[in-house]
């Protein structure tokens, strides 16, 4: 069976490094250096390869490990080669709803015909010109998106009776063997949480900041609208129960 998520997946073998060229960054713990928009990141070969791949995370640049274009990248190197730079942030937002859409489809049915129209309109602009593109209310899209994925998500967690932690502060908190079944953790605040062992099954993380939040034993299976993005910025290990679509990253240990 077809992955519908395959064309949302990174190829970096097929994109001019885009992530390493167009975003700003400024120095932090996630970016070693000051780095401003459109121009090339110092470590960028002439390739288009990063010339510290295996040792971002040692020479301050965790933030590039847990970048995600969601197959923007490869998508406007091919169809946009002169323009890449002007649309590759405008497409890269667009493939993450895509994403969303895609999952949304799979865990709602009652609402897959209004999802489906709705994936459709997101794909065509994907693959609108530049002009459109770079003329694009892409706030304006993301909130129709994210009303849907709202509806979404509340029919996949109905009967559940999980609490909402909906943009809740929860830097820090003593998680471990928490019941979060079915909870709304869209757009917590989940740095540096304890969540070992705690139970995420069918939890709605969309937006979750799980920056090295200590994921060991915890259970995600179901867990709605997670993204490998957010399990590379945390911690966990072989045990970490994921959802068959991500993997469990290589920088996590293999068991505690």
């Amino acid at each position: 069976m077809p992955d519908p998520f395959a064309a949302l997946r990174a190829d970096c073998a097929n994109c001019h490094a885009l992530c390493c060229r167009v975003p700003a960054f400024a120095a932090s713990a996630d970016f070693a250096i000051d780095k401003p928009a459109g121009r090339a990141c110092p470590n960028l070969l002439a390739d288009h390869r990063c010339g510290i791949h295996d040792r971002l995370r040692a020479k301050g640049f965790t933030g590039c490990t847990v970048y995600d274009c969601f197959g923007a990248g490869q998508k406007v190197t091919r169809t946009a080669p002169d323009e890449a730079q002007d649309v590759f942030p405008v497409v890269r937002d667009l493939h993450e709803l895509l994403w969303y859409l895609t999952e949304a489809q799979q865990i709602a049915a009652s609402l897959r015909v209004d999802i489906g129209r709705v994936l459709v309109e997101t794909e065509d602009l994907t693959n609108a010109g530049p002009a459109v593109l770079r003329s694009l209310d892409v706030h304006s899209h993301r909130s129709k998106v994210n009303a849907l994925l709202l509806k979404a998500s509340e029919v996949a967690r109905a009967g559940t009776r999980g609490k909402n932690h909906r943009g809740a502060n929860l830097m820090g908190a003593r998680l471990r063997r928490a019941d979060l079944r079915g909870a709304s953790l869209r757009g917590a605040y989940l740095i540096g949480a304890d969540l070992r062992d705690a139970d995420l099954r069918q939890a709605d993380v969309i937006g979750a900041d799980m920056r090295g939040a200590d994921l060991r034993g915890a259970d995600f299976t179901g867990a709605l609208f997670l993204i490998q993005s957010q399990l590379d910025s945390a911690r966990g290990d072989s045990t970490t129960k994921l959802p068959p679509r991500l993997t469990h990253p290589s920088h996590w240990s293999a068991k505690a």
